[in-house]
């Protein structure tokens, strides 16, 4: 008997609602069959959150310290337990560098677990940025984290439903800063992700939409600094250079209109919101962010810590429960 996909699975910022959505796994026995899935987090505080939420608990505890002894053994649902907090004194909902600091260690020992080949892939909880700066942690996502410690020089982000996926070529920056990240190489590069991982999870060669950065993608120069001509356009000629099939540049205001989401598999887009509100109106719950190029398979939720219902119980595990699947699907097929 083949033995199920360990994926290690980080529980967040313990502040937020990572805690409890982790626990809600433990009741989704379809989800059980297809992996073993390890918590990542303090065991404590997931017992807090489980009697505080009725939620089911997870009796199979180990060290972190003490992880290797017995790691390979695990074929059921396990806490690998950091003890880094005391559970009493964590308030929900609320930021704090104690908070932040825990996330970042989860997500460390994450990777080390995939980079070892302990774990077939990794699903990540949300974090709070706010916590991470205050415990001195200066990366802005996810995403930087994951590129960093795995020395993954060219990498993107993607959000991906059934209705939609999209990659972006910048993220965490504001929007003053955008139009100085993009370059023609960038655009490139984000592109060959784009197209790599729509052969792998859609099967079939994929059409890719281009948005441009401006209104009416740039109305040939009256709109921005000519990025759509500068950069833009000269990333999709290589592209289609190279065989890839790509429309735009589009403008953004049309690049997701229901027509065209029926005839493409993904849309890269200029920067973070240009592709997040389209997916997030159309999928909160459903959505998956992965992080493309990388050596090992991270998956994620696609909300935050959503500190305004922590602990209350109504938090939904749906985004989470569709980015354990994903990462079980592509980490069979690796």
């Amino acid at each position: 008997m083949t033995q199920k996909p360990r994926i290690a699975i980080t529980t967040g910022d313990p502040a937020g609602i990572g805690p409890e959505v982790c626990l809600q796994l433990l009741n989704q026995p379809s989800l059980l069959e297809l992996c073993t899935p390890i918590f990542l987090g303090d065991a404590a505080l997931l017992k807090r959150v489980s009697a505080e939420c009725q939620l089911p608990f997870c009796e199979n505890i180990l060290p972190v310290d003490a992880w290797e002894d017995s790691f390979h053994q695990i074929n059921e649902p396990a806490i690998l337990d950091f003890g880094l907090l005391e559970a009493d004194k964590v308030v929900a909902g609320q930021v704090a560098a104690e908070c932040g600091l825990a996330s970042y260690r989860y997500i460390e020992k994450a990777i080390e677990l995939a980079n070892c080949g302990q774990v077939a892939a990794v699903t990540t909880g949300p974090i709070n940025k706010e916590s991470l700066q205050a415990a001195g942690i200066k990366y802005p996502g996810h995403t930087e984290i994951f590129a960093d410690q795995t020395n993954t020089p060219n990498y993107c982000m993607m959000q991906t439903c059934d209705q939609l996926s999209c990659t972006f070529v910048t993220t965490h920056v504001g929007y003053a800063e955008v139009q100085d990240l993009i370059s023609t190489q960038r655009i490139l590069e984000v592109l060959r992700l784009s197209h790599q991982a729509m052969l792998r999870i859609r099967g079939e060669e994929p059409t890719l939409i281009v948005c441009g950065l401006n209104p009416h993608a740039g109305e040939n120069g009256l709109f921005g600094n000519r990025e759509e001509e500068n950069f833009i356009i000269p990333a999709i000629e290589q592209a289609r250079a190279e065989g890839m099939t790509i429309v735009g540049p589009l403008p953004p205001d049309t690049a997701f209109l229901p027509a065209r989401r029926t005839k493409n598999h993904c849309t890269v887009c200029m920067y973070h919101d240009q592709g997040h509100i389209p997916l997030k109106a159309l999928a909160f719950d459903l959505a998956v962010n992965v992080t493309l190029g990388l050596p090992i398979i991270r998956t994620s939720v696609d909300h935050g810590t959503a500190y305004d219902i922590a602990r209350t119980g109504g938090a939904s595990p749906s985004s989470l429960i569709e980015a354990v699947k994903l990462a079980v699907r592509l980490s069979c097929e690796s």
